[in-house]
């Protein structure tokens, strides 16, 4: 028995996110007409209802979807949050909210709800579309233990979650996972251009460099050693992944890493006080 069964699940927001959560919550046996999304596309609410979701136009009945939820998710822009919530905020109760929109405090998120403080800040990832997913979450002090749980249930469908007991460290999630598939991309994208400019084509230096980040990644998750000694451990004295390590090294890519998760972390910050 699931934490989650019979619990009705309603999204503000049907975008890219909130159908990647929609689609793990649907793979772990959630049903389909347990979850409602406010959104107020046409073509958007009926691709949901083909797939056996309850769909609501937020701009008709801004409240419909909330009612009678068990867990209420914001999935929309931090820009036009405070519009959005502002419609519905006075139609919670009981329910557990869940915001998955970046830079937004709990305390701000509170204030824009009418002092509602029934809420979980989640920071998910774009892995979470194929259930890949790393999601940093925290709470406010009102959470229960059962609320915790569901909160879990709710993002652990669409792959790792953990929790941090301090908001201020949802800057640092935001830098070492939220933003970070694209660090993974731009990687990839590197080693692809400079696999071609070494002779092999797109078509090869794109399957190669995928499946070796993807390995890389596996190996190091299933491995007790850390990735500073599996690094070690493939590194032959004088042999070719020296010379590629020590170039690096010398480059300072390790500093460089640093320095634009810091940017990520300072961008994160800001938006925390832009959207108050």
């Amino acid at each position: 028995m699931s934490i989650l069964d019979n619990k009705k699940i309603s999204f503000i927001g049907g975008g890219n996110m909130a159908q990647a959560l929609i689609s793990g919550l649907i793979a772990c046996d959630v049903k389909p007409s347990l979850i409602t999304v406010a959104d107020p596309s046409s073509e958007v609410r009926e691709q949901l209802v083909a797939k056996g979701l309850n769909a609501v136009d937020p701009t008709a009945d801004a409240k419909a979807a909330v009612v009678n939820a068990d867990v209420v998710v914001l999935a929309v822009k931090p820009q036009v949050m405070r519009p959005v919530v502002s419609a519905f905020a006075d139609a919670l109760d009981k329910q557990l909210v869940v915001s998955v929109a970046a830079g937004l405090s709990t305390d701000l998120l509170s204030d824009m709800l009418g002092g509602y403080s029934n809420i979980v800040r989640a920071m998910p990832n774009t892995p979470a579309m194929i259930q890949m997913g790393a999601t940093g979450l925290y709470g406010t002090d009102n959470i229960s233990a059962e609320q915790k749980q569901l909160a879990t249930a709710v993002m652990e469908a669409s792959g790792l979650v953990m929790w941090v007991d301090d908001e201020t460290l949802m800057h640092a999630v935001t830098a070492v996972s939220g933003s970070a598939p694209a660090y993974m991309f731009y990687f990839i994208e590197s080693m692809v251009d400079g696999a071609v400019a070494l002779g092999l084509n797109k078509e090869q230096a794109s399957s190669l460099a995928m499946q070796t980040m993807l390995g890389a990644a596996k190996m190091a998750m299933n491995s007790d050693d850390t990735p500073a000694e599996l690094r070690r451990k493939v590194t032959s004295p004088n042999g070719t992944t020296q010379a590629a390590i020590e170039s690096m090294q010398a480059n300072e890519i390790g500093r460089q890493i640093g320095e634009a998760m810091q940017a990520c972390y300072d961008r994160s910050q800001a938006l925390s006080t832009e959207n108050k």
